[in-house]
């Protein structure tokens, strides 16, 4: 039988880049946490997996992500049990929305058993757990019956060009265009409540594909949503000039097809939607570098070995699957949450400048690690 460990006792078992979990008396959870900027949590997204088919640059670039590359192994996962218990208990501190994310979600064997198992869980006002997830579309032509049979009711596709040549590049392994829309096409058609195209937009490599992308989905009913160029992680080689900031891709898109805002579906959202006046669709940027909102950032995110992350560019992570296979009870696991959540004070992206320059040292997990 395994040893029950105490909070105050995990420092044990944390590597040097973790931060310790702190003992406290233990209380039942109130459905409402807030970290020290008054921040609630909302979402949590969950990355299931280290592994991708892709290499893109700006997220494991195959000069660092090589055949040799030490993923982890089977058994240092979180299993699906262990994922469903915390999303569980995460629940009880107010999340409404799960995300699975990896690397590529969908090369984790059983995908659709693990959604399957979270779909039926419930917010704490009764409604369903909206559970999402967020792939690159290789492998969804022949999961996407499967996932959604499951109970997946929306997913999120990570599309950086809409020519063949175009995407190639980004994708760096020499996937083909077609398959990938081939997989939104069969999306489309098992009906999910929500199809969203995600593009990450980086100058003079991808940002001609801004207009052609939209075309190619106005008036289909999926959602696009160009994203800022971020500086996470430390392999990307990232530099702001490569950054074209959402207020210049809007004015770019308005040239061609008028638009106007719409409001967030909740607060917190990290995207700022708008619509055609034609009618014909819904498009979204996420201004990650140009117009900070760590000031509503509602985010949590685990990653595939269970450790909690407090933001996307965060240094170190917080051993929860130590806390789990040390047969802790639900309780004791939901209080070391909520006591690191209440600590929080993350907000990277205003103190970007200061980082860059020097003044503060902030190394940052990369993004496979804990999904974007």
């Amino acid at each position: 039988m395994k040893k029950v460990i105490p909070i105050s006792a995990l420092d044990a078992l944390h590597s040097k880049t973790s931060p310790a979990i702190v003992p406290g008396v233990l209380h039942e959870p109130t459905g409402v946490l807030n970290d020290s900027r008054g921040r609630s949590l909302h979402d949590l997204r969950i990355s299931v997996t280290d592994r991708c088919n892709f290499r893109c640059p700006y997220c494991m670039p195959k000069e660092i992500f090589t055949s040799d590359y030490n993923y982890l192994g089977q058994k240092e996962l979180l299993s699906f049990e262990e994922i469903t218990r915390l999303s569980r208990i995460f629940i009880a501190h107010g999340v409404k929305k799960i995300r699975l994310t990896g690397g590529e979600p969908l090369l984790r064997k059983g995908i659709e058993q693990l959604v399957a198992m979270l779909s039926p869980l419930q917010t704490l006002d009764h409604q369903p757990i909206d559970v999402t997830l967020t792939t690159n579309g290789s492998l969804l032509k022949k999961k996407a019956q499967g996932l959604k049979d499951a109970g997946l009711k929306r997913i999120t596709i990570s599309l950086d060009g809409i020519h063949d040549e175009t995407f190639r590049k980004m994708n760096d392994v020499d996937f083909a265009l077609k398959d990938v829309l081939e997989s939104i096409d069969v999306a489309q058609k098992l009906d999910f409540e929500s199809v969203k195209i995600n593009m990450v937009v980086k100058k003079g490599v991808n940002d001609q594909e801004i207009l052609p992308m939209i075309k190619h989905f106005k008036n289909t009913g999926v959602i696009v949503r160009f994203i800022e160029y971020m500086d996470v992680g430390n392999t990307n080689g990232w530099k702001m000039d490569e950054v074209i900031p959402s207020r210049q891709i809007i004015d770019r898109i308005q040239e061609h097809y008028p638009l106007t805002p719409i409001d967030p579906d909740y607060a917190g959202e990290v995207a700022q939607r708008w619509k055609m006046l034609d009618g014909g669709g819904e498009i979204g940027v996420i201004s990650s570098v140009t117009q900070t909102f760590c000031h509503t950032c509602t985010r949590a995110r685990i990653s595939m070995e269970g450790k909690l992350f407090l933001c996307l560019f965060a240094s170190k992570g917080y051993d929860l699957k130590a806390l789990l296979r040390s047969e802790a009870n639900d309780l004791t696991i939901s209080n070391a949450i909520a006591q690191i959540w209440q600590a929080r004070d993350d907000r990277y992206s205003e103190q970007r400048t200061q980082i860059q320059q020097g003044v503060i040292h902030h190394p940052k997990v990369e993004m496979s690690y804990i999904g974007g």
